[in-house]
């Protein structure tokens, strides 16, 4: 029997969330697709209204480090992001599909990402940077870049270069974060 994860919600913590491209294909393997999903998000941060802290995307999967939002929770953050890109997606692939071929493709949808996400709850600032720093060393440690800065696809250099990115890093207007229970 499959186990089930839980979730820990209310406690106005941060969330470490890894999801993955379904059977860890590369539905994120291009600039393009990865500019996409970025835009999704902050559509799905502002529509939500959460903090990004953090992020990275990645070929086959995304980190974030996000903060509770004051509508809904981080599964139902999850799921609009989830459901936001693989729409998007899917209906691109769809468009480029000759109709005299159509007998070739499958009439299912595909499946863009696994079903399920990991969860973790920050509840330190020990912790938040060792998920920051985790998260933005990535891209070297799979190779694609020498140094952070050279990934685009995170929120590296809003850290080291007060950069603003696709995503609003650390707007922190109308969220609500406790660590170790002080409100910050």
């Amino acid at each position: 029997m499959p186990s089930r994860l839980k979730r820990y919600y209310g406690a106005d913590h941060l969330h470490f969330i890894t999801c993955s491209c379904y059977h860890r294909q590369r539905w994120l393997g291009s600039a393009r697709r990865r500019d996409l999903l970025l835009r999704v998000l902050e559509q799905v941060r502002q529509r939500y209204q959460f903090v990004v802290a953090g992020y990275v995307v990645m070929p086959e999967h995304i980190h974030l480090l996000i903060s509770e939002p004051e509508r809904g929770n981080p599964s139902r953050v999850m799921q609009a992001v989830k459901q936001g890109f693989a729409r998007r997606v899917l209906r691109q692939l769809r468009k480029r599909r000759v109709w005299a071929q159509q007998e070739l493709f499958a009439a299912e949808a595909e499946h863009v990402w696994q079903h399920r996400f990991y969860d973790f709850n920050v509840w330190s600032e020990r912790k938040r940077i060792e998920k920051l720093r985790y998260m933005h060393r990535n891209p070297v440690a799979r190779r694609l870049v020498l140094d952070p800065a050279q990934w685009a696809w995170s929120s590296f250099r809003s850290y080291a270069y007060g950069e603003a990115g696709a995503v609003r890093v650390n707007e922190w207007g109308t969220a609500r974060l406790k660590i170790k229970g002080k409100a910050a």
